[in-house]
């Protein structure tokens, strides 16, 4: 949904995009069945353009509803992250030597 928040874009334009980005390697197959699951809940419309190299494209956008999606997920998502973050940057408990334990 981020990749439409700044304007309608057509499948495998999303599919490209995605793809160049480091470690999102997805596929066609991936993608469409995820984008007619966000058109029927209503977080994205689609609107068909004429194209020059070839047959018209289904475009996608984000409805209002889309946008607030996308707007809590973000928020959840940097809550997320920043708890990964405190969690791999902490000092881990120092583990005793093996026999150092005084176990009377």
């Amino acid at each position: 949904m981020a990749l439409l928040q700044h304007r309608p874009r057509y499948g495998f334009d999303i599919v490209r995009e995605l793809s160049e980005a480091d470690g999102l390697l997805t596929s066609e197959g991936t993608i469409y069945p995820l984008l007619s699951r966000l058109r029927k809940d209503g977080l994205v419309t689609t609107t068909w353009q004429a194209s020059d190299a070839g047959p018209p494209r289904r475009y996608y956008l984000l409805t209002q509803d889309g946008r607030m999606a996308l707007e809590r997920f973000v928020a959840d998502w940097r809550r997320f992250r920043d708890s990964v973050d405190r969690v791999l940057g902490s000092t881990p408990t120092p583990v005793p030597a093996a026999g150092a334990l005084d176990v009377r």
